[in-house]
């Protein structure tokens, strides 16, 4: 299957002169919903995660049911406001602005292996995001995976630079 044609371009979204890639059409799709969370289990079969972290919303699309799949725990990672509990905080750079994620403090525990699940890998501010919320708990990340990487904005560099090699199921030039 490729899931490049479950895939929707959509220009000058959200502002103008970025392409949005729209993953609804896989949503939409059983047979694409499910080869891409088979994917991203085969790929992490091995890894010994023993918790997914996912930032809201689309990454829990594909995290939680790849937790599921796995038979692991699932920790989201939400904006400013969203969680009831203590949490703790990052603010990462994105290709047009800033943005800030959230945990609870105790959805990951030190010695947790996580594996960093989201749609789409783009200019790797998201992902590193959630490294740092991970890495500040004291757990291991075992992997990060992704089901759309935009080659052409360099997440994959970020995120080597963050000491995690990220594994995409497409890639978009």
């Amino acid at each position: 299957m490729n899931l490049r044609d479950y895939i929707r371009d959509i220009p000058d979204y959200p502002k103008p002169g970025i392409m949005f890639f729209d993953i609804t059409p896989i949503l939409k799709s059983p047979k694409a919903l499910q080869y891409a969370v088979d994917g991203l289990a085969e790929r992490f079969s091995g890894c010994g995660a023993s918790k997914i972290v996912a930032a809201e919303a689309r990454g829990f699309l594909f995290g939680t049911p790849l937790a599921v799949k796995m038979g692991i725990g699932f920790a989201p990672v939400r904006k400013p406001g969203k969680l009831p509990y203590k949490n703790r905080s990052v603010t990462y750079d994105l290709e047009y602005g800033t943005d800030t994620l959230c945990m609870h403090e105790d959805a990951i525990d030190p010695g947790d292996k996580v594996l960093i699940i989201d749609d789409l890998l783009a200019t790797g501010g998201t992902a590193v995001g959630m490294v740092q919320l991970v890495r500040e708990t004291g757990a291991d990340i075992v992997g990060s995976g992704f089901v759309v990487e935009l080659g052409f904005l360099d997440g994959v560099k970020t995120m080597q630079n963050a000491g995690v090699e990220p594994t995409c199921l497409l890639t978009i030039d």
